[in-house]
């Protein structure tokens, strides 16, 4: 078990999965807007380094995991353009947001919401192309089930690309990051999307989450044959590319 794996965004009793449903459609309507504030709309950037790393490889069919609100997904079918993306997420609050933003953009021919248990997937074994997930994969209750049920949808030589929250390792960004998350982002996160716990989550989450080599590893051990990582912006995210 990963040490993120026991943290829970509410202190009550629950497993976590339920928790994290409950947390993201707490703050559904206020995510984009802090999502973006808080990293300066450096997010923007990051997702999308990691949609262009998939560009290469043409993917027609595409899983978008932990999808939120859809930025990742709608972006992703801008670029790509692939012919069919699913979204899937356990939060339909977050997933309503993403509805709405994809039908105005006139995307709903593309992209399709669905509601999935990121850790036993509905999909067959073999069926996209390409599979992502930005930010996400932090809150898997089980992460090394997440990222093989990630490796078994994903067709023969498919490729993975995520991006994730990660602490930074060296000086001053190491310490400069540690006052930021511990101080100012819970604080106006709670003031703006009103829940006291989503950002002392978050907090904590990052700090606990294996990245860099570690994470390299846990991908291999989930069945990709080929992994690598890159650090983005003095380490404060992650960008880790897999094959099948």
């Amino acid at each position: 078990m990963y040490k993120q794996e026991t943290i829970k965004p509410y202190a009550q009793q629950g497993d976590k999965a339920s928790q994290v449903e409950q947390m993201f459609d707490n703050i559904a309507p206020t995510y984009d807007q802090l999502n973006h504030r808080l990293s300066w709309n450096i997010d923007r950037g990051w997702r999308r380094k990691a949609i262009k790393a998939l560009a290469p490889h043409k993917p027609q069919t595409m899983l978008d995991i932990a999808t939120g609100t859809g930025d990742f997904a709608i972006l992703a079918a801008q670029m790509l353009h692939p012919k069919a993306l699913i979204g899937a997420d356990i939060s339909e609050g977050m997933m309503d947001v993403g509805r709405k933003k994809v039908e105005r953009l006139g995307l709903s021919d593309v992209i399709k919401f669905q509601r999935e248990d990121c850790l036993a997937l509905s999909y067959p074994d073999a069926t996209f192309d390409a599979v992502t997930a930005a930010f996400g994969i932090r809150n898997f209750q089980d992460l090394d089930r997440g990222l093989a049920e990630m490796c078994r949808v994903l067709k023969k030589g498919g490729h993975l690309s995520i991006v994730e929250l990660t602490e930074p390792v060296s000086f001053p960004m190491k310490q400069l990051f540690h006052v930021y998350s511990h101080t100012f982002l819970p604080l106006y996160g709670r003031l703006i999307s009103h829940d006291k716990s989503a950002y002392n989550y978050l907090t904590a989450t990052i700090e606990a989450f294996p990245q860099g080599e570690r994470m390299v590893e846990i991908l291999q051990k989930a069945g990709f044959a080929e992994a690598s990582f890159r650090r983005l912006t003095f380490g404060i995210c992650t960008m880790y590319l897999a094959k099948k």
